[in-house]
């Protein structure tokens, strides 16, 4: 029987990954489930199948219940994930359970640390331990998963979001440009104190213009006031709404530094040889720490002297420890 797999994603960075894979894949080789956290990408995505999302004060348990109890029939015989968001592991604990073989895109990462990213990095564990096979970015994303004596096969790949970058890879320059995100959960508790320290750090460079694309979520949105009320360098700081993904890429392609919480600005700024300040206190992507692309902030009170020492010297010429742009290639001549 032909291979034919299910690929699932819900969020915007779930289908950056998933993208170049249903780009190069026959209509007749993969149907798409939309898991619905992100319902605005239907707009411009047609899809096979759909997770009606309820409403519920557990969201974490919702999304994993929704995921398993309206997982699609279909002429599917695999089903592929990706990430680590409770509706990749949803699908893939439903697949499992339906005998269906699981390929697990991004697998391997770790930071060994349940609380952060959290719950991320549960997920990301028990999903290895039920896929039938892992397309590991990195020899080291391979290794953890030899040592944890997953079941399933292994391959180095490379990751697939740098797969959407290529076009842009000789439009590299270093311009006056920050670019700035902070969403993630571990952060939420003192995403104030981050605001504040950025804004600092725009008081004190207002030769730089500091662009923060903001974030939906409420926990982040209710401290946008932080970066206007501080003091006179709040003019050179941009908070937008959050962009297109094209539109990101043009700000990431020129700007000098990045200050993040993301996972995928890790990987597409060390692409493209910029150095991003990681405001987390560990990363499941530690390669970048030793190309010297990522620096770990592990607090908003660690922020300004980083900065200050890494915008004097921001320039790097390293391989990106993450892949090359061609991994979509290589997933597809394993899955077919």
């Amino acid at each position: 029987m032909k291979n034919k797999v299910l690929i699932c994603f819900g969020t915007r960075p779930e289908w950056l990954k998933v993208k170049p894979l249903v780009e190069i894949l026959d209509k007749s080789q993969y149907n798409l489930l939309f898991t619905g956290q992100h319902p605005d990408l239907l707009n411009n995505i047609d899809v096979d199948f759909t997770i009606n999302m309820s409403q519920s004060n557990n969201r974490l348990d919702q999304i994993i219940s929704d995921c398993m109890l309206q997982f699609p029939v279909g002429d599917f015989n695999s089903v592929l994930v990706q990430g680590d968001t409770g509706s990749a592991f949803g699908c893939a604990l439903a697949a499992y359970n339906r005998k269906l073989k699981i390929y697990y895109l991004e697998a391997g990462l770790r930071s060994y640390n349940l609380d952060h990213p959290y719950p991320e990095e549960a997920y990301r564990q028990m999903i290895a331990r039920i896929s039938d096979v892992n397309f590991c970015p990195t020899k080291l994303s391979k290794q953890n998963l030899l040592n944890e004596k997953t079941k399933g096969e292994c391959h180095v790949v490379g990751n697939t979001v740098l797969d959407n970058l290529l076009p842009y890879k000789g439009k590299c320059e270093y311009t006056n440009k920050i670019l700035i995100t902070l969403h993630r959960r571990e952060n939420h508790h003192w995403m104030d104190k981050w605001f504040i320290e950025i804004n600092k750090i725009a008081i004190d460079n207002p030769h730089l213009e500091f662009i923060l694309p903001i974030h939906p979520n409420p926990n982040v949105r209710k401290h946008k006031h932080l970066l206007a009320d501080l003091g006179p360098g709040w003019t050179n700081i941009s908070v937008i709404d959050p962009l297109p993904h094209p539109e990101l890429l043009d700000i990431l392609v020129k700007c000098k530094l990045i200050i993040s919480d993301s996972g995928g600005l890790q990987e597409e700024g060390s692409f493209f040889n910029k150095k991003v300040i990681v405001c987390r206190t560990t990363t499941e992507r530690p390669e970048g720490i030793e190309t010297g692309h990522l620096h770990i902030c592990d607090s908003p009170d660690k922020l300004n002297n980083l900065f200050n020492t890494l915008i004097k010297d921001f320039r790097i010429n390293k391989d990106c420890p993450y892949g090359d742009g061609k991994t979509s290639i290589r997933v597809k001549s394993i899955i077919l």
